[in-house]
């Protein structure tokens, strides 16, 4: 059977025609590009030189990023954002669709290296477990260290919270007065909606700053879970 349509992208993600896509991996492949070369053998040991592309993706050891590097990049992207926006909201948009497409990749990740050292590897299909992934597994991924605390809504049936005492991406920002609403945690909204979407259980996620006197940065990540969500929990649990 043969299908005339093509499959529409995630929102998220970016769109490009097939022209600008095909000139795109042309110019990013090491065969088709003259702007990109691969290590040159070293003449004396007759060996090409260590390049990433050899990094075995199991080996988490050497994918740690240090802090400040981590820090550097993520203020530039603010600032390069902040000059393409008219204002706060869309500026935690643009973030927040940073975050999702990280979020996809690093999701993506987890998966090869969990099928990878599991000889059984197991896909959650009940909600608490994919939100401990989340708190868990995703945090210690992507920031080195598991969320604080996940809680669920007194009032909504359909929420969920995610918090963070001290999140890594709010330890180096300093946010003008004029921008106090100003949440750079979308970024990690973004991260945490690409993985429930990858999950199975698609949620709006934001992102809200609930300081304390004991954590002044503390963040809440709200994740609103879509009814098909709830109404195959309940399904699940009779």
């Amino acid at each position: 059977m043969a299908y005339t349509g093509v499959t529409a992208p995630h929102p998220r993600l970016s769109v490009l025609s097939t022209t600008s896509l095909v000139s795109s991996v042309e110019h990013l492949s090491p065969t088709a590009s003259t702007r990109f070369s691969l290590p040159a053998k070293n003449p004396t040991s007759g060996r090409s030189a260590p390049n990433i592309y050899d990094r075995n993706l199991n080996k988490t050891r050497i994918t740690e990023v240090s802090g400040s590097a981590f820090a550097f990049l993520f203020s530039e992207m603010v600032q390069y954002t902040q000059k393409r926006v008219g204002g706060i909201a869309d500026l935690e948009r643009k973030l927040n669709t940073l975050g999702y497409r990280v979020g996809t990749r690093a999701f993506e990740l987890m998966v090869w290296r969990t099928e990878a050292a599991s000889k059984a590897p197991k896909r959650e299909v009940r909600l608490l477990p994919a939100l401990m992934i989340v708190h868990t597994q995703v945090w210690r991924a992507v920031f080195g260290k598991p969320a604080d605390a996940i809680e669920k809504s007194v009032e909504n049936t359909d929420e969920y919270m995610i918090i963070d005492n001290d999140p890594l991406i709010e330890r180096h920002i300093s946010v003008p007065r004029d921008m106090s609403s100003l949440s750079c945690s979308s970024f990690t909204a973004g991260i945490v909606e690409a993985v429930m979407d990858g999950l199975g259980f698609p949620a709006r996620v934001t992102s809200h700053s609930t300081p304390t006197a004991q954590h002044p940065r503390r963040i809440t990540i709200l994740l609103k879970l879509e009814q098909s969500v709830l109404l195959r929990e309940q399904i699940m649990s009779q």
